[in-house]
Formats: C-alpha cells, sequence, structure tokens
C-alpha cells in the first residue's frame, strides 16, 4: 500500500495493543516477507524399553532461518503448549527438511489445525530416519539439518529452538523452493 492510498477499513477499525499495532495490522505486514517452508521433526523415544513404541512429530515452519556460522546454528518458532513444543522440551534431537516446490501437499499436511495422528502423517511420506537425530529426514528435500537444541528462549505465545546442526545432507539437487508469501504456499519467482 503506498503512502498515498486510504487503508482498508479492516485496518483502520483494528483495537491496537498498548504499543499502537494490532493483530491484523502486524499479520498483513508481516504477510509480505517472503520465508521458505520447512518440516521440522522429531522421535519421541518410547516411555520405557517394554513399553509402546516411540513416536515421530511434525510440524511445517516457515519461522526457520541461520543464526550462525561458527558454531553451525539455526533457529525455529514454534507455538508454545504446540505438541512440537512440549517434545522440543523433552527431546533435544530434532531435524529439519527443506522442503521443494513439489513438496506442497507435505507442507499442507502438517500445518493442518485438528489434524489426524503423527503417525499416519508420515504413513505415505518417502523419509529415512537421520543417524544423529533419529528424526524422519523428508526424501527429495533440497536440504536436511539435524540438530541438537542449545537454547530455548521464551518469546510471546512462541519458543524460539536454537539447535545446533550435527549433519547437514543435500539429498536433491531437483526443483526449487517452497516459499509462504501472503498466507500461501508460492513457487520462487511467483507473484
Amino acid at each position: 500500500m503506498s503512502q498515498f492510498q486510504t487503508p482498508p477499513a479492516s485496518l483502520t477499525e483494528a483495537i491496537p495493543h498498548p504499543e499502537g499495532v494490532s493483530n491484523d495490522e502486524f499479520r498483513a505486514a508481516l504477510s509480505r516477507l517472503a520465508a521458505g517452508v520447512v518440516l521440522v521433526t522429531a522421535h519421541e523415544p518410547p516411555m520405557s524399553a517394554d513399553g509402546p513404541r516411540g513416536e515421530d512429530a511434525g510440524m511445517t515452519a516457515t519461522a526457520f532461518m541461520s543464526v550462525s556460522l561458527e558454531p553451525p546454528l539455526v533457529l525455529v518458532s514454534v507455538r508454545e503448549g504446540s505438541r512440537m513444543d512440549d517434545l522440543l522440551a523433552e527431546q533435544p534431537l530434532w531435524a529439519a527438511s527443506l522442503l521443494t516446490e513439489s513438496q506442497r501437499h507435505i507442507a499442507g499436511r502438517f500445518a493442518m489445525k485438528g489434524r489426524i495422528s503423527d503417525r499416519l502423517l508420515f504413513e505415505d511420506i518417502p523419509y529415512r530416519r537421520g543417524e544423529v537425530s533419529g528424526a524422519p529426514l523428508v526424501g527429495g528435500s533440497l536440504a536436511t539439518l539435524e540438530c541438537r537444541t542449545e537454547q530455548r528462549v521464551e518469546a510471546g505465545d512462541h519458543t524460539l529452538v536454537i539447535g545446533r546442526v550435527l549433519a547437514a545432507e543435500l539429498p536433491s539437487a531437483e526443483g526449487g523452493p517452497l516459499m509462504y508469501y501472503k498466507g500461501r504456499y508460492r513457487l520462487l519467482g511467483q507473484g
């Protein structure tokens, strides 16, 4: 929106926080920031050796970034109190698969609210288990990273999980990255 256009009624009628920006204004502004899409995964170990087997968990993330080269650190933002937040509070090993434009269905599947169990979500997705993290690594993704949590920072209604990258692979050179922009999955170069 240029400085000469009148903002839509939905933005002018929004109730601001004490600091002056409303949730709607914040979402609208940040939806213009294009982000890569990753699937963050972790393996929940069994409760006991003779109990039921452990389970895999996954979540789609667009708030994922490189933090440091020395040491190699990445950051992912997870909703406070979510299944992944709870799991990563207990399980320090996790992974991230950087999704390709042809893996939009995977991103959508793991982003659903009220979704089916994680076990069923992984059922027909090609993956292998990471040697370092034990977490699922999506086959055909642009890159996979296996990480160990170094730090957790509470930030509003999210937890920022900073992980040291223990292993990195480039399983696929095919296709471009899956992007998220203006509330939709996009292909690089698509408006």
